[in-house]
């Protein structure tokens, strides 16, 4: 099995720590989350790490990764070190680490450190009382703005994707979940597109579009109607794609 790991310079202390933590993934750590990816936090030396262990990908996938494209593992570090770079928050990369044979990927894992966010912009969209509300919004709008600006397509930019801290009066947001992004000059119909994955109320869009043309200098209606229709586009295409899920569920039973 070849191992392929590279570390921050800036947390070459913790080395075998993190090491041990990945080699004993299975047994260490606790839960954050559970599903397709799953990831657990640890403290090191009164430091707090989360480990992210990356599904093992089919066949097809781990050769790719393994020969042709960039595991998740080694594009969530990459990025998280560019959108720093490019004044863009998100937990400080630590490390990836990669387990693979001379033709597949076996496993990866992407390391960062622990932030300590008070929520996400989903809380903020879903609750109509929550504090602060339409200023929220219209921050989100602006950094979403600023991430076009940077030529950043943060194709998972949804709802739990943007964590929120506090910090005194200030709120400072951050992006986690790295692993799909482009990095390319944003035309205007990319910059609409990039706001489907948020919601679908009519409210919350206006508030977006509102602030977005603003600083994008562009027509109100023009700018709410195309991002308006953008997330009704993929809603429809999502419910759809739980239709025919659902159907092949039926037919296996």
């Amino acid at each position: 099995m070849i191992k392929v790991k590279l570390i921050n310079t800036d947390y070459k202390i913790y080395s075998d720590a993190i090491e041990n933590s990945i080699n004993n993934f299975s047994k260490s750590g606790a839960i954050i989350k559970d599903s397709r990816n799953v990831i657990k936090s640890y403290e090191l030396d009164k430091v707090a790490f989360n480990i992210k262990s990356f599904k093992v990908p089919n066949i097809f996938n781990a050769f790719i990764y393994s020969n042709i494209r960039s595991s998740k593992a080694e594009r969530s570090y990459k990025f998280a070190q560019k959108l720093l770079k490019l004044g863009i928050n998100t937990p400080n990369p630590v490390a990836y680490f990669e387990f693979k044979n001379s033709f597949f990927l076996k496993s990866s894992y992407y390391v960062s450190e622990q932030l300590d966010y008070d929520f996400t912009i989903r809380e903020v969209i879903k609750d109509c009382n929550f504090k602060n509300r339409i200023q929220l919004l219209k921050m989100f709008s602006r950094f979403t703005y600023k991430l076009h600006e940077n030529n950043i397509n943060y194709l998972d930019h949804s709802p739990g994707n943007t964590l929120i801290k506090v910090n005194g009066e200030e709120y400072e947001f951050y992006l986690i979940d790295l692993n799909r992004m482009q990095f390319k000059e944003m035309s205007f119909e990319d910059r609409m597109q990039n706001f489907n994955r948020l919601t679908n109320d009519s409210t919350v869009i206006e508030i977006f579009s509102r602030e977005y043309a603003i600083l994008f200098n562009q027509d109100f209606d023009l700018v709410f109607n195309m991002m308006q229709s953008y997330s009704q586009r993929f809603i429809s295409s999502r419910e759809k794609t739980k239709k025919i899920k659902s159907f092949f569920k039926i037919q296996k039973s």
